[in-house]
């Protein structure tokens, strides 16, 4: 039977809070936390992720047949696990991804900087994460703005620079699990169509593309989340 394990991306780090729905649905799936989110340390690399988090599911016990589910972060961490142990992964749903180095505004990890040094501009940067989570139903925003207050802007300045040095566009055709894609095309940073280029090079992946839903589709359209996980499992 497949192992369901939903991986978080930057900040607003807890799991439990950020895949809240997924794990009400999906009875027995795990959402760990990742180092440095709140406890430990930052990895610099998305390879160290990978492995601190393979570490963390074998000594649960889990090997393989598991159905890896992440957004930003985690779905580098869920992508680079299922190129580099490729018979452990029987399944991925990557969410607000790129296989390749993002483009940011200019400023913004300098906002992230700044954000830790002054009260203000701290405040400021919690009111940029609510904006980016405006489809979110208002209590959970609520709770992942108080996981962001929690985990700081330092934690998750140095997981976007970790983000940053992602790139697999080399090893990206190597790719052999099932694989579906899905992106808010309403993001408010109205990113590039990351999810698409992966798509593309990835024959037989499935992309699906959700309005009214932005950087996080897991709580903003969780319903249609929960649908594509159990699709893609129904297919393994």
């Amino acid at each position: 039977m497949s192992q369901i394990v939903f991986i978080h991306g930057p900040g607003a780090g807890s799991c439990s809070a950020g895949f809240q729905y997924q794990v009400q649905h999906f009875p027995g799936s795990l959402a760990p936390d990742l180092p440095g989110h709140p406890k430990g340390q930052s990895l610099p690399t998305v390879a160290e992720y990978t492995e601190w988090l393979r570490g963390w599911l074998h000594k649960k016990g889990h090997k393989k047949d598991l159905v890896l589910s992440g957004f930003t972060l985690g779905a580098c961490v869920a992508l680079q696990y299922a190129l580099d142990y490729t018979d452990e992964v029987a399944g991925l749903l990557l969410m607000t991804v790129a296989m390749r180095p993002k483009e940011r505004a200019p400023g913004s990890l300098e906002f992230r900087l700044s954000a830790a040094k002054d009260a203000t501009v701290h405040e400021e940067w919690l009111d940029a994460m609510r904006h980016t989570m405006m489809f979110i139903e208002p209590e959970l925003r609520e709770k992942l703005i108080e996981r962001h207050r929690v985990v700081g802007p330092i934690s998750q300045y140095n997981d976007l620079v970790t983000i940053d040095k992602f790139d697999v566009r080399d090893r990206i055709g190597e790719l052999k699990t099932p694989l579906t894609l899905v992106r808010g095309v309403d993001d408010p940073g109205k990113p590039a169509e990351y999810e698409l280029e992966i798509h593309q090079a990835v024959p037989g992946s499935k992309y699906i593309k959700l309005d009214n839903a932005g950087h996080f589709p897991m709580a903003e359209r969780p319903d249609d989340i929960n649908r594509a996980i159990e699709e893609l499992m129904a297919k393994l």
